[in-house]
């Protein structure tokens, strides 16, 4: 079976990127525009992995990843934070919130791939962050 992956963006050049990487690896890929249709997403069907960008309008990927956190059916979501902010504050303040991987734009895709596949809902990883 396919791993399901929702990955969580508001710009939609970037949604269609990483549909294509995703989909080259045999992923179930499902999309988002911002964090209040991740939220329905998640309620509709939880994925495997999230990945999720920080900087959206409405709720932030941070946001949204604290939420899931605090919620017994997503608490073990694996969440991977992808965005441009790239400063040691930004990546503090994602992995406190709970993700499980902080990733920076521009993205390694492989980097993406690998780090989706060393994650998982049973024995989530210890939050690592990584420039890409």
């Amino acid at each position: 079976m396919k791993r399901r992956v929702l990955v969580v963006d508001d710009d939609v050049l970037t949604l269609e990127i990483l549909r294509t990487i995703l989909d080259l690896e045999h992923f179930d890929v499902r999309t988002a525009v911002d964090g209040e249709a991740a939220i329905a997403a998640v309620a509709e069907e939880i994925p495997d992995v999230l990945v999720l960008d920080v900087m959206m309008p409405g709720l932030s990927g941070l946001e949204v990843c604290a939420l899931l956190r605090s919620k017994p059916e997503t608490e073990d979501l694996p969440i991977v934070l992808l965005t441009a902010r790239d400063g040691d504050v930004d990546r503090r303040e994602g992995l406190a919130c709970g993700a499980d991987a902080y990733l920076t734009k521009p993205f390694s895709p492989l980097k993406l791939i690998e780090t989706i596949a060393g994650i998982d809902r049973v024995g989530a990883s210890r939050p690592t962050s990584g420039r890409t």
